[in-house]
């Protein structure tokens, strides 16, 4: 029997769970030891603080068959490494497991489902960090993040995610963070060296990775890019999800992403705000309009979020639109 679950009944089981069987914490008061809730399958997680805005869990559970429908919402840098065990993205087609690691930048991570399998035990670490964090590390001397970096750090577009092949001094530097004997602050200092040196590792796979040149698209995926477009274009309020749009287009997932950045210079999503924006602008300079009304028009939710993109876009907030009846470009 497989359980069909979203993230938010994941967590209420979580929850109920811990009410009759609190989270432990290790001796030296760094880890939390958090049990996997019977009704989901077996195991436990390590949690610990390495520093501000970093993060460490060390994994190692056996799920039921398991599907997860996590909605849309924002994202953080991630780094996983698994030395056991699969995860499944369906939705983006992008698996995890001993054999590939995972890194995914910050932004907004699109729904997915995520699937887990009973017969496979999850050991590995997983590591979130701050943005601001990956900048203050890796910054060049003018503040300035490396371009390699910077599709790391979206913002408010889609996160970007890579998947790459696990090395073995990958398998060796998560090993070591797993079986760390240290205590207290001597601890958290080894593991956060461990951790820089598999987020080194895992970086510069994905760098070796993109130094392989890319050809320029075919006319015919070409003409199936400006069609993506042209769907988009049409539906700004309710856009069909990225991978939705590269089916109905009939190219990979990946194909829609490149093919975006060669033909317009920018990610579907980047490319559909743009869409929004313009649109926004011509409503913003209508009478009796709010920016709310022009928000909910384009399909955000969030009105914060709405004017955002704007002052991206434009360089003044929705408002000074409306009052001034004209944009500064």
């Amino acid at each position: 029997m497989s359980l069909d679950l979203t993230a938010q009944e994941v967590d209420d089981i979580w929850m109920e769970a811990e009410q009759h069987c609190p989270p432990a914490t290790s001796i030296d008061r760094l880890e939390t030891i958090r049990s996997v809730p019977a009704s989901l399958g077996s195991g436990y997680l390590r949690q610990i603080d390495l520093s501000p805005g970093l993060h460490l869990c060390i994994y190692h559970e056996t799920y039921n068959n398991l599907t997860i429908w996590e909605p849309e919402h924002q994202h953080l840098i991630q780094f996983m490494v698994s030395v056991s065990g699969v995860i499944d993205n369906t939705t983006r087609s992008m698996v995890t497991n001993a054999e590939q690691s995972y890194v995914g930048g910050s932004g907004i991570q699109q729904g997915c489902r995520l699937s887990m399998f009973r017969s496979q035990t999850q050991i590995g670490v997983d590591i979130h960090m701050q943005p601001h964090l990956l900048r203050q590390f890796f910054a060049t001397p003018t503040d300035e993040l490396p371009a390699e970096l910077q599709p790391l750090v979206r913002e408010n577009d889609w996160h970007q995610a890579f998947v790459t092949k696990t090395t073995a001094a990958m398998r060796s530097v998560v090993q070591q963070i797993i079986d760390c004997s240290l205590m207290g602050p001597t601890k958290r200092l080894y593991l956060q060296g461990k951790v820089f040196e598999l987020i080194a590792l895992q970086l510069n796979a994905i760098f070796e990775k993109n130094t392989v040149p890319s050809a320029s698209p075919k006319p015919d995926t070409v003409a199936r890019i400006h069609y993506a477009a042209e769907i988009l274009r049409s539906r700004l309020e309710q856009p069909p999800c990225q991978t939705d749009l590269a089916q109905q287009i009939g190219v990979s997932y990946s194909t829609l992403c490149r093919g975006f950045r060669s033909v317009f210079g920018m990610t579907p999503f980047a490319y559909l705000t743009q869409q929004r924006m313009k649109q926004a602008e011509q409503l913003l300079r209508q009478p009796n309009c709010t920016v709310t009304e022009v928000a909910t028009q384009l399909g955000y939710t969030n009105p914060a979020h709405f004017a955002a993109a704007f002052r991206r876009q434009f360089g003044i907030n929705p408002s000074d639109c409306i009052r001034d009846g004209k944009t500064t470009r």
